[in-house]
């Protein structure tokens, strides 16, 4: 009998990491062009990044930053509506990166946010 409970506990448990694990899907993607050079001498990347579960949770985050992987940069979490519309586009300056969703919403990242690896 206590094998069973246990049992039962352990195949709840996978049954809830399968349906809660996230899967990640890059939606987007600009990269800044080499007309702008930021002072820390690396190209720099912008992501938008969905994820979403077998559950039906659903998240959407921009990440700026410099690794060819994206694993480190600056991470901002974007409204589920406005990330699901996807990004319009996205204009790279000295000052930062302006980006521009579907539904007329603006947002800008200043690049003190996203340069020396942040």
């Amino acid at each position: 009998m206590l094998l069973g409970g246990v049992a039962g506990v352990l195949l709840t448990a996978a049954f809830l990491t399968v349906i809660w694990w996230p899967q990640s899907e890059v939606t987007y993607r600009s990269k800044a062009p080499a007309s702008v050079a930021y002072p820390d001498g690396f190209p720099h990347v912008l992501e938008l990044v969905h994820r979403h579960t077998l559950s039906g949770r659903h998240s959407s985050t921009m990440v700026i930053g410099r690794s060819p992987n994206m694993s480190y940069g600056h991470w901002v979490d974007i409204d589920t509506v406005l990330g699901a519309k996807g990004i319009e586009s996205t204009t790279w300056t000295q000052s930062g990166v302006r980006v521009r969703f579907p539904t007329g919403h603006e947002l800008f990242v200043p690049a003190r946010s996203f340069l020396y690896g942040r």
